[in-house]
């Protein structure tokens, strides 16, 4: 059994994957983190997430948390996530990291934690969209510079980072691919869209559109355990890619 913690708890993704990681039988959901003037601390996370009392109480103190963990799973702000890395290096712990909004500096201490600690960090983990940034890569080489290339992407309106980690990541590997210096990127935001990202490759003539659209967190919530799985495997160094 590995045995996860998960940090965000009473986000929207952090209890999608409690909900799955509950009924998982190699998963053992032992702690969960929150902001300590979160009015649900002390509660029993079992209760906070609709199922039975499991005897395990929301904790603000990461410390506590992560000690007594295999994995922590991090869907909450950078500025907490570099909170919990640091005590993770301290306590020798796995980390997944869902989280997105870093800037250069904070990803650069991330790579470094990594020197001690194994860490799987990606902006998205469906399947779907891990595929899909498969398909950009190879599309980019195929394709060349002679087709420019736009990314829009849409969420709900409570997202705060613009442009999503996912399109950043759409673009960097387009960059790359394809030997291109520059990449259009588009935000929208509204309603409560869980996720959509399009690619657009278009010169004279013809165009050619890739699109990934989640219905629902449960497909990035998957992803965030077999993660878990995966790095819990894992002695250090930084990863960014499962074979689902």
């Amino acid at each position: 059994m590995i045995k996860v913690s998960i940090s965000g708890y009473c986000g929207k993704m952090g209890r999608t994957i409690a909900l799955l990681a509950f009924d998982d039988k190699e998963i053992e959901v032992c702690g969960a983190l929150e902001r300590e003037d979160h009015p649900l601390l002390g509660k029993d996370i079992g209760e906070i997430i609709g199922r039975e009392r499991v005897g395990i109480h929301l904790k603000e103190k990461a410390e506590e948390v992560i000690r007594i963990s295999d994995v922590l799973i991090e869907f909450s702000t950078s500025q907490a996530t570099l909170e919990h890395i640091r005590v993770a290096k301290e306590c020798r712990k796995a980390m997944v990291i869902g989280t997105t909004g870093f800037t250069p500096a904070e990803s650069k201490e991330i790579r470094e934690a990594g020197e001690v600690i194994p860490i799987f960090i990606s902006p998205n983990m469906s399947r779907g969209v891990n595929l899909l940034f498969r398909l950009i890569e190879e599309t980019a080489k195929y394709l060349g510079k002679e087709y420019r290339v736009e990314i829009s992407e849409f969420h709900h309106r409570f997202k705060k980072d613009a442009p999503s980690g996912t399109a950043k990541r759409l673009a960097q590997i387009v960059k790359e691919a394809g030997n291109r210096e520059e990449v259009g990127m588009h935000s929208l935001r509204g309603g409560d869209v869980v996720g959509e990202h399009t690619v657009v490759f278009v010169t004279d003539g013809e165009r050619l559109e890739l699109t990934h659209k989640a219905h629902s967190r449960k497909a990035f919530a998957q992803g965030a355990i077999a993660a878990a799985k995966f790095i819990a495997k894992k002695d250090k160094g930084v990863y960014n890619k499962l074979n689902f």
